[in-house]
């Protein structure tokens, strides 16, 4: 069995951000979703629990960072083409999301990103099958 990913992320309005994410052509488990938390289905083996904020606090002790001021993690999805990255930023921004960076093209790598309601960092990258050496 190959090892899953939950990523725990904090919230101001759960409701806001699953149409947020059902907007970038994501879907969610329903068996851990109620007024609290929902589960972000990145893929088979990577899971976003969107947590509103309270309920994020019950499971540590440290203050939740001001996402406008600091960041507090990029997380990075794979796409399987430029054009992939550029349709799911689209996405993001016809949905409300903003983006932080412009376009990196360095050839063999392509990326861009966009920061969601709650501020937190997303990138997409495309990286060229052919560029990456056989080890």
């Amino acid at each position: 069995m190959a090892t899953q990913i939950f990523v725990n992320l904090p919230v101001k309005d759960l409701n806001k951000s699953i149409e947020f994410f059902k907007n970038l052509g994501y879907s969610f488990n329903p068996q851990f979703t109620d007024e609290n938390a929902t589960c972000l289905i990145i893929s088979d083996t990577i899971y976003v629990m969107l947590l509103v904020e309270p309920f994020f606090k019950s499971f540590t002790k440290k203050a939740i960072p001001d996402t406008t001021q600091n960041a507090q993690v990029i997380l990075a999805l794979s796409a399987e083409s430029r054009e992939g990255v550029d349709d799911l930023v689209n996405k993001a921004i016809a949905a409300g999301a903003t983006t932080p960076n412009d376009k990196q093209d360095q050839g063999f790598m392509y990326g861009w990103g966009f920061q969601d309601l709650d501020g937190h960092l997303w990138e997409v990258m495309y990286m060229d099958p052919s560029a990456v050496q056989q080890g």
